[in-house]
This record gives structure tokens, sequence and C-alpha cells, in this order.
């Protein structure tokens, strides 16, 4: 569906990459929107939160090789970003049942790629 229109890209490393598809598979499988799916799906969700801010946000000031104040700045601005967000995800996430689980599961596989490989 999302490349059937225009969209940006945030990379992340093949850690997360791995990471991000064992969790998808592992819950999908299990199938029940318990704690322990919750916890999971929690901080996955946190890790690519917090890959994609720094990508859009830090990577922006490395390149033009901001100040270490403007990039003090950043940072106290995006921790606060992810802390709200944070709350909000935890609090979406706690009423889950096995039906909206899949859904985000699906969003996740949806939005996860492997590299291209140059032609």
């Amino acid at each position: 569906m999302l490349k059937a229109h225009s969209h940006i890209v945030a990379p992340i490393d093949d850690e997360l990459r791995t990471k991000a598809l064992y969790t998808v598979g592992e819950l999908r499988s299990r199938g029940k929107a318990d704690k322990d799916a919750v916890e999971k799906l929690y901080q996955l969700i946190v890790e690519l939160t917090e890959s994609g801010l720094d990508f859009f946000f830090l990577e922006p000031l490395r390149r033009l090789n901001a100040g270490n104040m403007m990039m003090g700045m950043a940072k106290v601005g995006i921790s606060s970003m992810l802390k709200g967000s944070k709350m909000v995800v935890h609090k979406v996430l706690k009423k889950l049942d096995e039906r909206s689980l899949i859904s985000i599961l699906d969003f996740i596989e949806e939005i996860i790629h492997e590299p291209e490989t140059p032609a």
C-alpha cells in the first residue's frame, strides 16, 4: 500500500530490522494481545521511533556540522517528543485486542524493507 503513494524513508540498521521482523513473527504466531505481547510491541515501537527521530531531526544537523549547543538543544527537544509519544503509545497498547495487534503487526511489516541492491 505504501509504495502506491509518495513516501519518506528512514533507514534502520540490520540489527533493528532483524529484531522487528522477529518480534512481528513471534507475536503473530502467538496471536495473543497479552501483557508480554504489549510490552514487546511497545519496546519495538519505541526503538523504531527513536531511530526515525534520530534520522529526521539529528542527521540533518550532523550533516551541517552543527555545534554542541545546537545538537544539545535538538536532543532535548527530541527527548521531550519521545517522552510524550511513549506515554500515548503505552496507553493505546494497554487496550490492545488480538485484531488490533494483527493490524499493528501488518503495519510494521509494511514499513520494513530490505535494502535495494544496486543495479
